[in-house]
């Protein structure tokens, strides 16, 4: 052998080799680059370029006529025929809520959470539950026998379960050889950082891996008419590792929330093109698995109508969504011991709490210069809803004065900068949820008064105007 035949396999490497091109991708956004940038001129991250190499992509010939190429034409909108999408109910009145009804065929559902929350769990006993369904569940994490052990604990009726095919691979080539074989109604990918493809020359987790492999899966969910559900971890900042396309490529992002000292997750939609964004469900996390919680105000509040009063503790009457949750307040203000005040919250933004302390200062005179204070969401949980102020106001004052507020009443209202209650919305399933508990007593603005048919609960209604009344009625 010459050696000109030797080399020819290295020329012929170099001359393909010279066909593909350098590119620069910003690992927190997508952003590429053809030159490596220190600050990313998208997302304003610095240092987040990484180097991958692309192939030379084939150039498209544009006809010259403007038309004669087209595969597609414009249609009316008036002529476009609608009907109401079909769905594959998932037998989970959590997650059917949170998703909009069910399972839409052909979408792309993607499902973050932070390592050990119970994303996997939550899947697994979810596909597991689906008779008449064929589901590949495709890990790249897990053996099969782990994922065997996990389905053993949380199944108890082992001949009831559904159809579960389970492939362990991570070469998305490969997993679509699987796919054509087994023909599943549904796909489960545990989990998409996992996933490579060989198109791409870079390690699985990548930008460039995450993208290319999201891209295959979408095309042949939207091709196919199969539904495909991802896992996906998160970053420390809380956001889905991996390009911000990701979220925009897939039909439905669900979030998996909740402190692993507490018992409650919550899944929360973030997108969702075929339903709400303000739905959340609500499990519990025990011995085999998650459990539902149809009924999470009766759990939360399992322990404040029982015992001694104790100072500190208020309940609100929150809307998370559609549905109304009555959570505890917990406060504690005590003297600051270093001479500078500590302002703490938990489940509850600090910057409000610092707002709400201020108006208790400023309108109704309390002084808490020289106290700390502490602020708790019972259970875990983290609210939003400005309706809950009036009920901080009153657990901060209840600790301050170490007077207790009796365990059958229960606040909802805003509070606004010159000390108003300001009206909130969906009063009459908040009113509803407090009187189907039991509460004696609810506080609540005096503008959602209007129109307002009180006389078919069997809870005292009393509308207030400003904090000072609110106080007024709790501790005269």
């Amino acid at each position: 052998m010459g050696v000109r035949e030797f080399f020819l396999p290295l020329w012929a490497n170099r001359t393909m080799m010279a066909k593909d091109k350098i590119m620069y991708v910003c690992s927190a956004c997508g952003y590429d680059s053809p030159k490596w940038i220190g600050k990313c001129p998208a997302c304003g991250e610095w240092n987040t370029f990484s180097e991958y190499r692309v192939g030379k992509k084939a150039q498209t010939k544009v006809a010259s006529d403007f038309g004669t190429s087209l595969k597609s034409s414009p249609i009316s909108m008036s002529k476009i025929e609608t009907e109401d999408e079909p769905r594959i109910n998932m037998l989970d009145g959590e997650l059917n809520r949170v998703l909009g009804g069910g399972l839409v065929p052909g979408s792309m559902t993607l499902l973050g959470g932070e390592p050990g929350i119970g994303k996997s769990t939550l899947i697994l006993q979810t596909v597991l539950r689906l008779k008449g369904q064929k589901v590949l569940y495709v890990s790249g994490e897990e053996s099969a026998r782990q994922l065997k052990l996990r389905a053993d604990r949380i199944v108890e009726d082992k001949e009831g379960i559904a159809d579960v095919q389970v492939v362990c691979e991570a070469m998305m080539e490969t997993v679509f050889e699987h796919v054509k074989a087994v023909q599943p109604d549904l796909l489960v990918i545990d989990s998409i950082q996992t996933m490579a493809t060989e198109t791409v020359e870079s390690s699985p987790g990548s930008v460039t891996q995450i993208r290319e492999c999201s891209a295959m899966l979408l095309k042949f969910a939207k091709e196919s008419n199969t539904p495909v559900i991802v896992i996906g971890h998160i970053t420390k900042e809380g956001t889905i590792a991996g390009p911000k396309i990701l979220e925009h490529m897939v039909d439905t992002v669900l979030q998996f929330e909740g402190d692993q000292h507490y018992l409650y997750r919550i899944v929360r939609a973030i997108k969702n093109r075929f339903g709400s964004t303000a739905e959340l469900g609500i499990y519990e996390m025990i011995h085999n698995g998650l459990r539902p919680v149809e009924n999470p105000s009766e759990l939360l509040l399992s322990d404040v109508k029982d015992g001694e009063e104790l100072s500190g503790v208020a309940v609100a009457c929150s809307i998370e969504g559609v549905r109304p949750l009555l959570i505890e307040t917990q406060a504690l203000v005590s003297t600051a011991a270093y001479g500078t005040p500590q302002r703490s919250a938990t489940g509850f933004d600090l910057r409000r709490l610092n707002m709400l302390l201020a108006v208790l200062e400023k309108r109704v005179g309390f002084k808490l210069p020289q106290r700390d204070v502490f602020l708790n969401i019972a259970g875990g949980i983290r609210v939003t809803d400005p309706a809950i102020d009036l009920s901080v106001i009153a657990a901060v004052l209840s600790s301050n004065v170490d007077t207790g507020i009796p365990r059958d009443i229960c606040f909802a209202g805003e509070v606004g900068l010159s000390g108003e209650v300001r009206p909130v919305s969906r009063i009459v399933q908040r009113i509803a949820e407090a009187d189907k508990l039991g509460f004696r007593k609810m506080i609540v603005p005096r503008a959602n008064m209007n129109g307002l048919d009180t006389g078919k609960f069997k809870i005292e209604v009393v509308p207030v105007r400003k904090v000072e009344e609110a106080l007024r009625e709790l501790f005269g």
